[in-house]
């Protein structure tokens, strides 16, 4: 589906990890199996001279040159094969590698099913039937209560590309279910191309709308939409340009995307970012802007009948977050943080002479992380210390009841529109794999409508949550998960996040699934910087409070040890993308307390993250290199420039995508030979490259096999995790 809301403008660094295996031209290095063993020399990498002075402050950085894109640099070329044929060797000597690999197989292999949405009276899915490299997407009539892989196949993506890389990165019917606009993404670029599929006839159109980052097709009827785009970079910038000048265009299907319709830019503020979505009955053009400097967005208004008209302006400021859930009627339901930061819903009415907000549902005493509105109801998802609990209220804002839920976990991805009797959601936890649930808007009884069999039994693992003191004694929440059978110090994993106001509650991943079979213990640290408590949580660890969240990790792994989950020489980390950059901060404050660490496609060098893609973007959350004060900042913890000459460090897997065009490689590259240059011990410290992959949407499952088995393997071997 594409649904696109102001959090899907600018740029949320992923918090899924790149999945895919690396193929590489060189042969491995023999290394030795042996953690006492000395590695062979790194493979040799040039230090440049490049010092600059910046605000006083004499920078260097000798590895500038590993910032140029990998297609068109034989040097980077040259020094990722080098790595790579490194780090194979050593993984290759790990026994726990095939292990790992064998369960990932098993336990990735059970049917998948989307959260359907529906239209024309037609379902829509995506369904995967356990090992195949992409989901495909089904259409079926609406009849029965039970999703299956039956549908008609309407894409499927693994017969785009011979190595799976080519896969599906959204879809949209039209009003009517006449044509179905979806998203192609190669090798993980954020390009998106969008492509048309008639679905009376099944033949693809020949329109094709290429430049799209976020949004696609959003329909104004079945022949009309708009959509977001940027400028057409460069020949050979593609992949590193900044990206700025978004705008929204208006494409008729039958014309060239060069005759479409310019209906928003804002040419005096290149760095501003724009969506746009339409309500459900066609009547309304929301639009959607920030530049990424606070969190907040501007929102505009028009009617799509007359999209000359001057809009109407919800809010032409950032200071505060405006998200539309629907408009019913002229009324339109809003969810913002003004004078609210667990959020509440507002009301607008657009037939008024001089339109005014007004509160609908006030906040409440928890985080209100998602609504929308289905049937004659608003669906609000609400995050009671970071667990989800599904309420129901009148569109006139008044309680209507609770869907009840099958325990501790997390709803996602709520499906409906207005005047249907019915809706879906799903939900998911840790010991449970996704579901798809039917809700029934008339009496609020929900059902499961998903009948498949696991390769394990749920209720032989055990979820609990704790809350700890930071260093400043902020409660901070913490989930803890292992089999019920493991019993005293284990080795564990810790995983976090910590920005971008993005919310990590309870969810299933085969990969930490896997770990808890092997009777490791799997811990979810909620810091400060995501949005489980609202924007306020948000706002305690953005720009120089950014230690906050810093803090809370390292708590978490004291925690840890200091309670007896782990032991002394036992405890694993994991982040990526914004997490990734959380790793390599805390592994250069506290490397003693960490046993091995996987930082995966971090932010690894604060000093230039905003000059490729959407990094300008993130100055919300990390403050602007060129700015003074932000820059004392952020050379304070940047990673890369915080490598210490020498001292002793865990062993350090670093991993990334030589084509990632979100957090462009060069952080990873220039990090760890940062790593390698430094005297920092007898433990290894390496980086797995990925080939044509990206940040980590749209990895093939043949490929999240191989790389999660890779750093699985690796982080068994440096907590003495020996799979049963």
């Amino acid at each position: 589906m594409s649904k696109l809301t102001s959090r899907s403008l600018g740029w949320l660094l992923a918090t899924a990890l790149s999945t895919t295996m690396p193929v590489h031209a060189q042969e491995p290095v023999p290394i030795t199996n042996a953690k006492e063993a000395s590695l062979p020399s790194y493979p040799e990498t040039r230090r440049d001279d490049v010092v600059e002075t910046i605000f006083g402050t004499n920078v260097a950085d000798p590895y500038r040159w590993l910032e140029a894109d990998v297609r068109n640099s034989a040097d980077v070329a040259d020094w990722v094969a080098r790595q790579s044929a490194f780090t194979d060797a050593y993984l290759a000597t790990l026994n726990e590698r095939e292990w790992f690999a064998a369960k990932l197989g098993e336990m990735l292999d059970y049917e998948r099913f989307g959260i359907p949405e529906k239209k024309g009276g037609l379902l829509f899915y995506t369904y995967n039937p356990g090992l195949a490299d992409q989901d495909v997407l089904l259409m079926k009539p609406m009849s029965g209560d039970v999703l299956d892989g039956n549908g008609q196949v309407l894409l499927d993506p693994n017969e785009w590309s011979d190595d799976g890389t080519v896969a599906l990165a959204g879809w949209n019917p039209s009003a009517q279910a006449k044509i179905l606009s979806y998203q192609v993404q190669e090798a993980g670029s954020d390009w998106n191309t969008i492509e048309f599929l008639d679905l009376a006839t099944g033949q693809k159109l020949a329109d094709r709308i290429e430049w799209v980052k976020t949004g696609g097709a959003q329909w104004i009827d079945d022949r009309r939409f708009v959509y977001s785009r940027f400028p057409e970079p460069a020949e050979g910038d593609d992949f590193q340009v900044a990206n700025r000048n978004q705008q929204i265009w208006m494409h008729v299907l039958g014309q060239p995307q060069s005759a479409d319709r310019l209906i928003y830019a804002t040419p005096d503020r290149p760095s501003m970012l724009h969506g746009a979505s339409v309500s459900a009955d066609g009547r309304w053009l929301f639009i959607y802007s920030q530049d990424g400097s606070v969190p907040g967005n501007e929102l505009r208004i028009l009617p799509v009948e007359d999209l000359a008209a001057e809009p109407i302006v919800v809010a032409d400021t950032m200071d505060h977050q405006w998200e539309v859930i629907e408009a019913v009627g002229d009324t339109v339901i809003l969810r913002t943080d003004k004078d609210a930061p667990l959020y509440r819903l507002m009301s607008l009415d657009l037939s008024a002479g001089q339109p005014q907000v007004e509160e609908l549902i006030a906040q409440g005493q928890h985080n209100m992380d998602a609504a929308r509105v289905m049937g004659d109801r608003i669906v609000i998802d609400y995050l009671e210390d970071v667990k989800s609990r599904l309420r129901l209220f009148t569109l006139d804002g008044k309680p209507a009841g609770e869907v009840g839920l099958p325990g501790i976990g997390s709803v996602a991805g709520l499906s409906g529109e207005p005047g249907e009797s019915e809706a879906w959601f799903g939900f998911s936890s840790f010991n449970r794999p996704p579901e798809v649930y039917r809700l029934d808007l008339a009496t609020g009884d929900s059902r499961s409508i998903v009948d498949r069999t696991l390769g394990f039994d749920p209720e032989q693992f055990v979820v609990e949550q704790v809350f700890y003191p930071s260093a400043d004694d902020t409660r901070i929440p913490m989930f803890i998960v292992k089999r019920a059978d493991v019993t005293g110090p284990a080795p564990t994993l810790l995983y976090a996040y910590g920005g971008f106001n993005v919310s990590l509650p309870p969810s299933f991943s085969s990969t930490r699934m896997a770990w808890l079979q092997a009777g490791g213990v799997f811990a979810l640290a909620n810091i400060r910087g995501g949005g489980e408590y609202g924007s306020a949580w948000h706002d305690a660890a953005r720009g120089p409070k950014r230690e906050n969240a810093f803090a809370d990790f390292i708590a978490a792994g004291e925690w840890l040890k200091a309670n007896g989950v782990t032991g002394g020489n036992q405890l694993a980390i994991q982040g990526g993308s914004n997490g990734g950059l959380l790793m390599g901060v805390v592994t250069n404050r506290r490397p003693d307390l960490f046993d091995v660490v996987n930082a995966d496609v971090g932010v690894m060098d604060m000093l230039r993250f905003d000059r490729w893609g959407y990094g300008r973007a993130w100055a919300a959350d990390y403050g602007f290199p060129d700015v003074e004060e932000d820059f004392h900042v952020l050379r304070s913890y940047s990673p890369y420039h915080n490598v210490p000459a020498s001292g002793d460090y865990p062993a350090i897997l670093v991993t990334t995508a030589d084509t990632d065009d979100r957090v462009i490689p060069g952080h990873s590259f220039k990090y760890a030979a940062a790593l390698q240059h430094a005297e920092l011990g007898n433990s290894p410290h390496l980086i797995r490259i990925e080939t044509r992959a990206g940040h980590g949407a749209g990895m093939p499952v043949s490929k999240i096999i191989g790389k999660n088995a890779d750093v699985l393997g690796f982080l068994a071997h440096w907590t003495d995790l020996q799979p049963d």
